[in-house]
């Protein structure tokens, strides 16, 4: 330290007699070696203090504790400032890993919207965060079944993720279309209540179709109501099915139930993000689900999706708050 002094005051010396570029360049290089060397800011203060000592030995104790005071106010930005990297350091950590984990959970839920004659199928699936919190998923076997569940759990990040994960382990051991919604929610239920937090719960609305018999059958594990469409009758039905959520209990019995689907019908499923704007107390947001979907049922069941979404987006009191999925099903 004392050769480092004696430096520092040669150079602030020079400086100060001279007051040029090349000595302000001197004293900058020399700042960049007080770096590598990892001299603390209040080590550097002690320096300035030492060379201004010597270079006016008759400076006012005034001056010379004003030295000592900014030495002690250092010591606590050093600190500050050694803490607020850290943090840096850890957010810029964070966020490689939530990268990483969005990527891996894009991969592994990544769903395919099967391709059959007889119905339309169209899904949007925007997530609040960068991980979801909401997953579809889709089972079809040949021509004769589809079938969805649409989920969402209840957290967010990457606790969310994973319990989504094994939800897709779950349907994926489940990988027959033509399983009863009962069935399927039951055995789900015992995986997740066995394998995930205790706080962690899912919801879930599951419908498979019959092609053949134009039957929808569906059950629903804490799940916003799926609305069904009745063309003939130019009237909406909710879908009300009462289960309990996923992973509450071990034993549960999710009740089934059937529609028959006419032509130009249509199934709307939904995420409790999707009705979001529920806080404006003079709407009711189903209502203007169901008014918009009649509105674009000339389109596409992609289509739909997109442009209910789209509208709802530009509502100046919409804030989308959690994450939003619509899936159409249309005949």
């Amino acid at each position: 330290m004392k050769e480092l002094q004696i430096q520092y005051q040669k150079i602030l010396s020079d400086y100060l007699e001279n007051q040029t570029e090349r000595n302000l360049y001197i004293g900058q290089n020399f700042i960049r070696q007080l770096i590598q060397k990892k001299v603390t800011p209040e080590e550097v203060i002690n320096i300035h203090k030492y060379a201004i000592e010597h270079i006016y030995p008759n400076v006012s104790e005034d001056v010379s504790h004003s030295f000592d005071f900014l030495i002690e106010i250092m010591v606590h930005f050093g600190l500050t400032l050694k803490e607020h990297q850290s943090l840096l350091e850890q957010q810029e950590e964070l966020r490689i890993e939530m990268n990483v984990a969005t990527k891996i959970q894009d991969m592994i839920l990544r769903t395919t919207i099967p391709k059959i004659e007889a119905i339309d199928i169209g899904m949007v699936s925007i997530p609040i965060r960068k991980m979801n919190g909401d997953y579809v998923h889709f089972l079809s076997d040949d021509e004769h079944y589809v079938s969805v569940a649409v989920t969402d759990v209840v957290g967010k990040g990457v606790p969310a993720a994973l319990c989504m994960s094994m939800v897709k382990y779950g349907l994926d051991t489940l990988e027959y279309a033509t399983n009863e919604p009962s069935h399927i929610l039951g055995v789900l239920n015992r995986i997740i209540e066995k394998s995930v937090d205790d706080s962690m719960f899912v919801s879930m609305f599951y419908g498979t179709y019959d092609v053949e018999n134009s039957l929808f059958t569906y059950g629903s594990a804490g799940h916003e109501p799926a609305i069904y469409y009745c063309a003939s009758e130019q009237t909406f039905y909710d879908l009300e099915s009462k289960g309990l959520l996923l992973g509450v209990m071990p034993e549960v019995n999710y009740p089934q139930y059937e529609i028959e689907m006419g032509d130009n019908d249509f199934i709307l499923m939904i995420t409790d993000g999707v009705t979001d704007f529920r806080k404006r107390g003079d709407i009711d947001p189903r209502d203007v689900i169901k008014k918009l979907a009649l509105s674009y049922n000339h389109l596409t069941a992609q289509e739909m999706c997109e442009q209910i979404y789209a509208y709802l987006k530009a509502m100046p009191e919409f804030d989308l708050e959690d994450d939003f999925t619509v899936v159409f099903i249309k005949k």
